[in-house]
């Protein structure tokens, strides 16, 4: 999913630049607007469902600890460290998507004329 975003933010990043937008008819600008709206619901989606299963796999991290504080056996060990090893690139795949998301987001503003960052006169 990861390459794909990173390939849709490329294709996009290439249709939104200023003199291509401005070459753009109408119905090509509303077609590119609503295709980018389409993908970001999908990347949404797929960063919503990587946010419960980090979270879970945190929440059983956590779990696994406590535990351990109780039973010290080498058992509970491997498993926390089990649950870390997928846990780390958990966070690394979702930090990804969030800012990609995040990316998708300013692409948007850039094709309704919308500036966050500069201040109007």
């Amino acid at each position: 999913m990861y390459k794909r975003l990173c390939d849709y933010i490329e294709y996009i990043k290439g249709a939104t630049e200023q003199e291509k937008l401005k070459k753009l008819s109408k119905d090509e600008l509303v077609a590119l607007k609503e295709d980018l709206l389409l993908q970001i619901s999908f990347f949404q989606h797929e960063r919503f469902i990587h946010l419960i299963v980090t979270v879970l796999f945190a929440l059983c991290a956590v779990a696994v600890l406590i535990a351990m504080t109780y039973f010290k056996s080498v058992a509970m060990l491997i498993l926390f460290v089990l649950i870390l090893v997928l846990l780390f690139p958990y966070i690394i795949h979702y930090f990804h998507l969030e800012n990609g998301v995040q990316e998708l987001y300013t692409y948007y503003d850039r094709i309704i004329g919308k500036s966050f960052g500069e201040k109007k006169k």
